[in-house]
């Protein structure tokens, strides 16, 4: 892979976020040591990734800081980091089931059922008012109709 091809693949940026797996890690050192062209190249995006987050940090408030200094101090806080890839392995060699719910019901909250009971309650009042204004409507139309023929024959 020529200089240019590894430095436009995106390892570079993927190894200083800390997304890359230990061949790749591997790779970018043994390029780095081999090339001063790519080493140039790994300080001027770290340099830029740091400008970048640097720029767009946000300083916590007193009182938030104050919290975690607390929390910091004391014993149990400190815990060991998490071992992702352990878990990972562990994943794969257990099997996993295939289950289907024939569940023909939506479970809701049972604070949200109340609400769209008046929903539902509310709608069918809505729609009973509205056909009763619309048939009331329509049968005074034809009894002004009705009315207006009545004139025109007394005339």
């Amino acid at each position: 892979m020529g200089t240019n091809d590894f430095i436009e693949s995106g390892i570079l940026e993927a190894h200083l976020l800390g997304l890359t797996n230990e061949d790749e890690k591997e790779l970018v050192k043994q390029m780095v040591e081999e090339n001063q062209e790519v080493k140039e190249h790994l300080v001027d995006i770290e340099s830029d990734i740091t400008r970048y987050f640097n720029g767009a940090a946000v300083t916590p408030p007193s009182a938030l800081r104050e919290i975690i200094h607390l929390r910091s101090n004391q014993e149990n806080f400190r815990k060991e980091k998490h071992t992702f890839k352990k878990k990972a392995e562990e994943d794969q060699n257990t099997r996993f089931l295939d289950v289907e719910v024939n569940d023909t019901h939506i479970k809701v909250h049972k604070f949200w059922r109340p609400a769209f009971i008046a929903v539902f309650i509310l709608s069918k009042i809505f729609l009973i008012a509205g056909l009763y204004y619309y048939f009331k409507a329509v049968n005074q139309e034809e009894q002004i109709q009705k009315l207006k023929t009545e004139i025109q024959q007394v005339k």
